[in-house]
This record gives C-alpha cells, structure tokens and sequence, in this order.
C-alpha cells in the first residue's frame, strides 16, 4: 500500500536575533525586520514524509500559511523532493495566533484531502507553543501522535511509531488518515538535489507570475499560469474566498492570545565557590548537589 502525505511547513524569522525591538504594538512580531529560515523541525517531518514516499510509495505535497514571501520555502521543499506545494495567503490571515492558524489551516487540509497522514513539525521557533499541529487533527476529528522520532512500520491502514517521552520512548500504532507532529532528532534532513533546483526554481504562485506582467505589455497572467501549469510549475495559492473560512476565527480578530511584552533575560549567578580538586571536595560537591535535588 502506498501512503499519501501532506507536510505541514512554515517559514519563521530566525529567532537568534529577536527583541523587544522587533515586537509590533498589536503584540506580533515584525517579521520583516528579521531573516527568514526553514522551521527546523518542519524540515525534519517534511524528511519523514519523503522517507515514508520512498519506502512504499505514494506522494508528498507540502502546506504553508504565510506572505507571499513563503513560496521561497515552498520551492525549498520542491528542492528537497516534495511532488507539490500549495500556499495558504491572504491579510484576512496576519495576525493569527494558533487558533486562528490552526483552523485556517484545516479547512486548508479538507481542500486538499483525501490524505493518509498530515506531518507537522513539533513546534515552531517562533511561537515554542506546539500546538498548532495537536490543534489541527481536533478540528479535522483527526487521532494523532505527537513528538514522533521515527516510522517503524506502516501495513495498510495502520501505522507504527516510535514516541519519544521523558526518560525513554513508546511504541504507538494508529489508524489512518492521522497526523503525526515530529522531533528535531528523527531525522537529518537531505540536501536539496541539484536536479530538482534547476526543475523547480522558476516556480512561481499567482502573485509572483502577476508581478512578472507589470509593467510588460507582452506578457499576460492567464497565458504564463496556463504555461507554468503545463510545466508543472505553478504553486497554487488558496485565499480566505477559495476555502470559504468564517473570517471572525481568522487573523488577529480570531486570536484571543496576545502577547504584550518580550523581554531578552540573561540569567546569571551572583556568587560563586571554589572546589578543591581532592577526594574530599568532589564528595562535597555531590553532597551539595544532592541536596539542592540536582541529581540523586
């Protein structure tokens, strides 16, 4: 039995240099004032996506919500070895906090479907909540497995997964379709094929093919999307108006959290103490440790 995947991917600002600076007053962040990257453990389920395709067949379709900027990922994907990519865009969107994303994005996925398994990363850098993927399989009546390390067996509509938990691991078998959140360390990622950046790096969205057309009176937007359909290489794009969404649970007026402060914290001690490198003192400094509950 081959399996049809669905990665959930997003692009987010590399956190290494977020500050209070970069916060907007409405409590989101700025994102153009930072560099974008790959969510990390975005790129490892998408990795496990492909891992699954080449070992029983089946395709891999990738999903982003995000600007227009996000097909840059989607063609990193394309890149990676992803069969198709699809956008999730529109202002009726910015702002969205993980409710709001989540349940945009699951219209998105019921747009899409069928699917066996939806892929998610375990949490994004941006936000840390991990709860976009947990919350998408509730509102698509979904059973999930989350912190997933790795795919052991997949036998018709079950599959069997390795869950990584404190201290150790489970061992799960779930049902198809289900979505499957994944950890930094399952897998490494495999480098972009040389191949497929030159097949897929004129890939363009609507909005990028419409760009192309300002201001040549040569080149008209139906006939280049006819051509990058023909080709292969067009990236559709799904608006608020194409997944028919309820727009009071989209954006910011569908986002109950807000965030009100970010604030850069360097924790440091105050004071420090000097151990002997004798018998004596390291048997001091277990003692210590054990008192204040660090290990034993």
């Amino acid at each position: 039995m081959s399996y049809h995947s669905i990665v959930m991917v997003k692009q987010v600002p590399d956190t290494a240099n977020i500050s209070g600076q970069v916060m907007k007053p409405d409590g989101t962040v700025n994102r153009s004032k930072l560099p974008t990257i790959f969510n990390p453990e975005d790129r490892v389920a998408l990795e496990l996506a492909l891992q699954l395709r080449d070992r029983y067949g089946g395709t891999v379709r990738v999903l982003t919500m995000g600007p227009l900027k996000a097909s840059d990922l989607l063609r990193d994907c394309l890149y990676m070895g992803a069969d198709e990519a699809f956008l999730v865009s529109d202002r009726k969107f910015a702002g969205a906090d993980t409710l709001a994303t989540s349940y945009v994005l699951a219209e998105a996925l019921r747009k899409l479907g069928p699917y066996d398994i939806i892929f998610a990363g375990r949490q994004a850098i941006d936000g840390d909540t991990a709860q976009v993927g947990p919350q998408t399989a509730e509102k698509l009546g979904l059973p999930q497995i989350t912190y997933a390390e790795a795919i052991l067996e997949a036998q018709g509509p079950r599959i069997t997964v390795k869950r990584k938990v404190d201290h150790g691991f489970e061992i799960l078998e779930g049902t198809l379709p289900l979505l499957i959140t994944v950890v930094k360390d399952a897998a490494t990622p495999r480098p972009f094929r040389a191949k497929r950046v030159m097949a897929y790096k004129n890939a363009h969205t609507l909005l990028e093919l419409e760009k192309m057309t300002e201001g040549n009176s040569l080149l008209y937007v139906d006939q280049l999307k006819e051509e990058y359909v023909s080709k292969g290489l067009f990236i559709p794009t799904l608006t608020a108006d194409e997944l028919d969404v309820d727009l009071s649970r989209c954006g910011l007026g569908g986002s109950p959290t807000k965030v009100h402060k970010i604030e850069s914290v360097v924790l440091g001690g105050s004071a420090h103490e000097t151990i002997p490198a004798t018998r004596d003192g390291m048997y001091a400094l277990i003692d210590k440790l054990m008192e204040d509950h660090i290990f034993g």
